[in-house]
């Protein structure tokens, strides 16, 4: 059975490894987005000290969940926000510019928080499913088929005493008919 079960073990290991890399790549992407996004906006950031940053806050995180290779894992469908009134006379034309910025920047942030989670999670069934592999290949298939191969040595040697002892009846029955 469990030499059965080590092929199904390997191709879910080798899945979980591939998804690891993925989710790996597409948070530092996120990440080298989120540095690209930053920079572009540096020489601005005297700017940003006249921007009032609680006119934008996070209301609310959607995440769904989705079964890859049997690992329950996170996925980001939206970000809300609320946006507190303000005057669009009264302000900077460019705060409208920055909300926008401080909501992508969030968002980027969040889903690249959403995908380092994918990874760890993902990244601890491939360490668990490994060592089952592990355990399986080094231990208890190679313990099952020894005590296979006693098993039938034991039932051979049973097999070949049972032909002995026949003979010996049969040669002894030649005997005593032979005498009698």
């Amino acid at each position: 059975m469990r030499e059965r079960a080590l092929p199904t073990l390997k191709n879910k290991e080798s899945a979980l490894r591939l998804e690891v890399k993925r989710a790996k790549d597409r948070a530092n992407e996120l990440d080298n987005e989120m540095k690209q996004m930053i920079s572009q906006y540096e020489n601005m950031v005297r700017l940003w000290g006249e921007f009032d940053a609680s006119l934008v806050a996070i209301k609310d995180v959607n995440l769904d969940v989705k079964k890859i290779a049997g690992v329950h894992t996170p996925v980001l469908n939206e970000v809300l926000f609320q946006i507190k009134e303000y005057s669009m006379f009264n302000m900077p034309v460019w705060f409208h510019d920055g909300i926008t910025l401080i909501k992508d920047l969030s968002k980027i942030g969040i889903e690249r928080e959403v995908y380092f989670r994918k990874m760890d999670l993902l990244d601890f069934a491939r360490k668990k499913t490994t060592q089952k592999v592990n355990l399986y290949e080094k231990v208890q298939i190679p313990g099952y088929q020894e005590a296979i191969r006693k098993i039938k040595r034991f039932l051979e040697d049973e097999d070949n005493l049972s032909k002995s002892a026949q003979k010996i009846v049969k040669t002894r029955q030649q005997e005593m008919e032979a005498e009698a």
